[in-house]
C-alpha cells in the first residue's frame, strides 16, 4: 500500500512540471527546425534510428535545407497531445486512441493527422495474483497499471477486450481499476507484490522483461482483441506545420520510412542502436530477440487503426466518425494498403 501511494504521488507531482515545460516551449518552429517528442519502449525504435543516424538532417540536405532537430522525451498520451497542440513539439509518437481524440478535436484548427505507423507490436496484460486468470477476475480492490488510465492505448484495448467478451456497454467494467503509472514504476509494483497493483498492461520490452518472473503471467494479448497484429502507435503532426514547413515535413517523412526499412533488414544493429540511444542496461541480444518476435513488424503502413475509431465513436469519446483511415492520416500514406 505504501509503495503504491509513493509511486502515484511521485507520478502526479511530476505533472505540473511537465505542463510548465510545455507552456514555456513556445510556438512550433519555422522551416528548417523541428522538435520531436517520443515515449519509452522498442515500439519507438524507428525514432531512435532517425536520431542516431541523423536521417532527418540527411534528407533535409537532399532537399536543400539544413534542419536542426530537437528531441524531447514525454510520457503518456495527455502530455504528448498537449505538447503538439500547444506547438511545444512539431511531431509526436503516441497511441492510436490519443491520436484519434486529437484528430477529432483539432479538425477545424491545427489539424492533427498521422504521418505514419511505428509498426505492429503486441501489448500484453500481466498479473501477479494467483486467482486472476481472466480480465473478468479482477476484483474491486485490484489495480491495473498502465501509462495512463482509460485514455491510453492499453486502457482502450482493455475496454475493447471487455466489450468483446461481455458485450456492448460493458467496456467500463474495469475503468475504476485502472491507474496511470510509468512503466518502471508499474514493473516495481508488480514484482514487489506488496501493493494493490495486481495487473500491468505493458508494451515491449517491458512486458518481455517482467514475464521472466515466475509469479507473473499473461492473461490478455492485444492480438486477441484485433484477431491478429494491429498498429498500436502512430507518428503524427499538424496539418498547419506541414503547410508552413513542407520541406522539413518531407524530410521527416522520408527519414521515418528509411529508418523503418533499415530496422527490418538490420535487427542486430537496430537493437544496439536502441541500447545506445536509451542508455539502457539491457543486453542488446535481449532487445534483438524482442524486435525479432513473430508478433513484431516494422512498417509505416497503419493496420486496423479504424477498429479503434469505430469503438471510440460508438462509446462517445470522439464526436466525428471518420469515413476511412485516410481521414486521420496524411495523403503520403494513401497509396498504401492501410486500414
Amino acid at each position: 500500500m505504501k509503495l503504491l501511494s509513493r509511486l502515484v504521488a511521485l507520478h502526479l507531482a511530476a505533472l505540473p512540471l511537465a505542463a510548465l515545460a510545455i507552456a514555456a516551449a513556445g510556438p512550433a518552429q519555422a522551416e528548417g527546425q523541428v522538435s520531436i517528442a517520443q515515449q519509452f519502449g522498442t515500439t519507438y525504435l524507428p525514432l531512435h534510428v532517425m536520431r542516431d543516424q541523423k536521417l532527418i538532417e540527411k534528407h533535409g540536405t537532399a532537399a536543400g535545407i539544413d534542419i536542426a532537430v530537437d528531441w524531447k522525451r514525454l510520457t503518456g498520451g495527455a502530455a504528448i497531445n498537449e505538447a503538439i497542440v500547444s506547438g511545444a513539439v512539431d511531431f509526436a509518437a503516441g497511441g492510436v486512441p490519443p491520436l484519434l481524440l486529437l484528430w477529432d478535436r483539432t479538425r477545424k484548427n491545427v489539424g492533427v493527422k498521422a504521418v505514419g505507423a511505428l509498426g505492429e507490436q503486441s501489448n500484453v496484460l500481466v498479473t501477479n495474483k494467483p486467482g486472476i486468470n481472466s480480465i473478468t477476475d479482477f476484483g474491486p480492490d485490484d489495480r491495473i497499471a498502465m501509462p495512463a488510465a482509460i485514455v491510453s492505448l492499453q486502457g482502450r484495448i482493455l475496454q475493447m477486450a471487455l466489450e468483446k467478451k461481455l458485450g456492448q456497454g460493458k467496456h467500463t467494467l474495469l475503468d475504476r481499476n485502472m491507474i496511470g503509472l510509468p512503466h518502471a514504476d508499474s514493473m516495481t509494483a508488480i514484482l514487489s507484490g506488496s501493493t494493490e497493483v495486481t495487473g500491468y498492461f505493458s508494451n515491449p520490452p517491458f512486458q518481455q522483461q517482467i514475464v521472466k518472473d515466475p509469479k507473473v503471467r499473461t492473461i490478455l494479448n492485444s492480438e486477441e482483441v484485433f484477431d491478429g497484429p494491429a498498429t498500436g502507435v502512430l507518428f503524427y503532426a499538424t496539418t498547419r506545420f506541414k503547410k508552413e514547413n513542407p520541406k522539413t515535413f518531407g524530410a521527416v517523412f522520408a527519414a521515418l520510412n528509411e529508418a523503418t526499412e533499415w530496422i527490418a533488414a538490420n535487427k542486430g544493429e537496430a537493437a544496439r542502436t536502441y541500447v545506445r540511444v536509451e542508455q539502457s542496461k539491457l543486453d542488446p541480444a535481449f532487445i534483438e530477440e524482442v524486435i525479432s518476435g513473430d508478433d513484431v513488424k516494422f512498417t509505416t503502413t497503419p493496420a486496423k487503426t479504424y477498429t479503434f475509431a469505430d469503438f471510440l465513436y460508438r462509446i462517445g469519446s470522439i464526436k466525428t466518425m471518420p469515413d476511412s483511415w485516410k481521414d486521420y492520416t496524411f495523403e503520403e500514406l494513401h497509396d498504401r494498403p492501410g486500414s
